[in-house]
């Protein structure tokens, strides 16, 4: 594989870490409110993500911080315990249970989410963020970071009455001016190409300097500081150390500490392998990370996060994609953007406070309608009902519940179709073993799904560079496309790298033919350059 140096590696990866260092400052803050706790306890847990987790962890893609799909279970803990102090000795709790399940390698589940449900749970997170941020474009700021359901006893049609009746027409200018500067720098080659300077850069100064502009001149399009983003300012030292709770270690005492740090360290894992395995999709090296270490990862987080005042923390989507979409090429990107929160966090809060949350949210808009594009949608329904409809239906229903509920739902329609037709033993793995043999041969079964996804790719993980690898799939039926597509990404970027030597057999010449087409048998072959 591709070397490359720390410098050059500094060069690709700071626009991107800049990137998420702007997406992350206020949601942050946000999720720091909404969950009741201390507004620097968010940009703590930021720090931490990117500092801490970023160094251990193996993604390239994934961004750790404090995420939304806690607010609810953190905002009841400090509420029930009576204190912030005693709340960090759950986040203790968290961290430490954490840990033990990535040394008892339970990250391994995640090979069990199917794709259509990660890429619907995907485009799901794109509709939130973008229905979430037009409050802001429009200047209408009621909270953050709330929760992420859109319902209220159904569809609240006064928040939106309430919503249209609080436009701001400075934020909205300022919004339009954000999202044109960005779709400039996007579309115009020789802008692109200047990574040092990325288009979200120049869309906040811009946003900054047009506001200022609005506020010298008197403008009555001047955004106010409800509207902008809201840092501790601290006027000194002692100031500084008054801003940081530290944990109280009687709060081990209380039952109800380890109740809260337990339900904690499930949600938290369970989302973060739901991010990493959306992370690894993104990644257009298609590189797979090591769920087990970064549960460790996550657990030391938490642990270091909760002693010196943070919130608990998980990889988060939001972020995630934001850093993918903003062109990073490895974990470097994360540890940037921790070092900028902590930088700017000390050095210029005020300058920082003067960022209208609109330019923000034109960066989120753009973030989410790539997530979230019609395409995605068109790909599903070309690829039949199988994966269309729990496709679509885990966006609804992320959109309309939560995260959590909603990948549940979309799993549980997956394996629905799935045992309707696939009642028989659906796989099996005939091969050598990897260490000793000189040629290594995987014979597919009749029916392959996304439940036979692990096991394929323990093996192609395992096969070993300049080694001889044969993919037999003349007796197959059905292969699941996310299984396809792995073994694809296998045979056209993996094995080209690291000169293996692959031969497909019998795979057809789409995926809609495994389902109508019992005898179009193709054979594919990529072989290495003698």
């Amino acid at each position: 594989m591709k070397k490359t140096s720390l410098i050059g590696g500094i060069k690709e990866n700071f626009p991107s870490g800049l990137v998420v260092f702007l997406v992350a400052l206020p949601l942050c803050l946000g999720i720091a409110l909404a969950s009741g706790a201390p507004p620097l306890s968010g940009i703590i847990a930021g720090i931490v993500g990117g500092l801490v987790i970023g160094s251990i962890s193996n993604s390239n893609i994934s961004v750790s911080g404090p995420a939304a799909g806690l607010t609810a279970i953190v905002l009841t803990a400090i509420t029930d315990l009576g204190a912030f102090n005693i709340f960090l000795c759950a986040g203790i709790v968290a961290g430490v249970i954490q840990l033990i399940l990535g040394f008892v390698r339970a990250g391994s589940i995640s090979n069990y989410f199917p794709n259509n449900v990660i890429e619907g749970m995907l485009a799901a997170i794109g509709i939130i963020i973008i229905l979430k941020q037009i409050p802001h474009a429009l200047g209408f700021d009621k909270d953050y970071e709330g929760h992420q359901s859109i319902f209220d006893n159904g569809l609240n049609f006064g928040y939106f009455s309430e919503l249209f009746g609080a436009v701001h027409p400075g934020a909205i200018i300022v919004t339009l001016v954000s999202v044109t500067i960005l779709i400039i720098w996007d579309k115009v080659y020789a802008l692109r190409r200047i990574k040092m300077l990325p288009g979200a850069l120049v869309a906040v100064v811009a946003g900054i300097i047009l506001n200022e502009i609005f506020k010298m001149t008197g403008s009555s399009l001047a955004i106010q500081s409800q509207h902008l983003v809201s840092l501790p300012v601290p006027q000194s030292l002692e100031d500084f150390k008054n801003l940081i709770t530290l944990p109280d270690f009687t709060g081990f005492t209380n039952p109800k500490v380890w109740i809260a740090g337990a339900t904690i360290a499930i949600v938290a894992s369970i989302e973060t392998l739901l991010c990493i395995e959306a992370s690894d999709r993104l990644d257009v090296q298609r590189r797979i990370t090591d769920t087990n270490l970064e549960l460790k990862a996550q657990g030391i987080g938490n642990l270091v996060s909760s002693f010196i005042g943070g919130l608990p923390m998980t990889s988060v989507v939001v972020r995630s994609s934001a850093n993918a979409n903003a062109g990073a090429t490895s974990k470097l990107s994360a540890i940037i953007h921790g070092f900028l929160l902590l930088i700017c966090v000390l050095s210029i809060p005020v300058v920082l406070n003067l960022i209208p949350l609109a330019t923000l949210a034109a960066v989120l808009i753009l973030v989410g309608y790539k997530l979230a594009k019609p395409a995605t949608f068109k790909h599903f329904w070309h690829l039949g009902k199988f994966q269309f409809i729990p496709f679509v239906a885990t966006v609804i229903a992320v959109v309309a519940t939560d995260l959590l509920k909603g990948v549940g739902i979309g799993l549980a329609i997956s394996v629905f179709y799935i045992l309707q037709g696939n009642m028989k033993r659906a796989y099996y793995l005939s091969r050598e073993k990897l260490n000793d043999a000189d040629g290594i041969n995987i014979k597919l079964a009749e029916e392959v799904s996304f439940l036979n996804k692990a096991a394929i790719k323990k093996t192609l993980k395992n096969i070993k560079p300049n080694s001889s690898v044969t993919i037999d799939a003349r007796g197959t039926s059905y292969i699941a496309t996310d299984v396809l597509e792995m073994i694809q990404d296998f045979a056209n970027i993996r094995a080209k790298e690291e000169d293996i030597n692959v031969e497909l057999l019998g795979f057809k010449t789409s995926y809609r033919d495994y389902e109508r087409d019992e005898n179009s048998h193709i054979v594919v072959t990529h072989k290495r350059a003698m």
